[in-house]
């Protein structure tokens, strides 16, 4: 037997079949798919390429004094990267901006350079449009800390910006440089749910089968935006000088 549903339903349908709503949804889905069409063609697809220069992102990597290179690693930061306008236009939209760090250490050898370590650490800014907030949290080996809430997109840039001092240090008596690798992306569905999970101040991942991550139509409608926006990829990369710790 198929229930009728009475009164005002979600969609703002009076009286009529569960079968409407299905129908609105359907309806929906169209509609938004067809604006998917027209934004796929104004921002163009998804991809992943290296930047150049005139994109306006800058990575500065500070190697510390010869003295202190063995026990003090650079200082890494990345600036210009909220300059993109379509990538300012997802974030005020309330899809998160992750800036993935990734540092190596090489060494030079006298046939081929050997990488001696690395280290990783994301950096995610996202605008919560009801309280016109913009949060940094940054995450690093299960750790994440909020860097802070700003009202102004300025303050938000300045905290992203700020350096990192990351630990990664040589160890033999070689001459070395770093490489600095940076992909700027729009988060996926599941780090959409973690990122909220992260500043209600539950550190654990919100998505591992453990936790409700919305329902199936919700989950639909958010990676169809996601894909709609034209969520991609840029990489951005850096070699420091070269220096040979005393």
């Amino acid at each position: 037997m198929r229930a009728t549903v009475s009164g005002s339903s979600a969609c703002g349908i009076g009286s009529r079949s569960q079968r409407d709503p299905d129908l609105a949804l359907i309806r929906l889905a169209d509609r938004l798919h067809l604006f998917a069409l027209v934004a796929a063609l104004s921002l163009g697809e998804g991809a992943v390429h290296l930047a150049q220069a005139q994109d306006g992102v800058t990575i500065d990597i500070v190697v510390a004094p010869a003295t202190q290179q063995r026990s003090t690693g650079p200082l890494v930061s990345a600036r210009g990267v909220l300059g993109d306008k379509d990538l300012l236009e997802r974030l005020q939209n309330g899809f998160p901006t992750r800036l993935h760090f990734r540092v190596e250490l090489w060494g030079t050898a006298k046939f081929f350079n050997d990488q001696e370590g690395q280290r990783e650490w994301d950096l995610v800014i996202r605008y919560d449009a009801l309280d016109k907030v913009y949060a940094v949290v940054r995450a690093q080996d299960e750790r994440v800390s909020v860097l802070g809430r700003f009202d102004k997109l300025s303050d938000a840039q300045e905290a992203a910006e700020s350096p990192t001092r990351v630990s990664l240090v040589p160890r033999r008596d070689d001459r070395y440089y770093y490489i600095v690798r940076l992909d700027v992306e729009t988060l996926s569905l599941s780090d959409l749910n973690e990122v909220e999970s992260w500043l209600k101040g539950d550190f654990n991942p919100a998505v591992r089968g453990d936790k409700p991550a919305g329902t199936a139509i919700g989950r639909g409608l958010k990676a169809l935006f996601l894909k709609m926006l034209g969520g991609d990829k840029r990489q951005y990369e850096r070699r420091s000088t070269t220096f040979s710790p005393p």
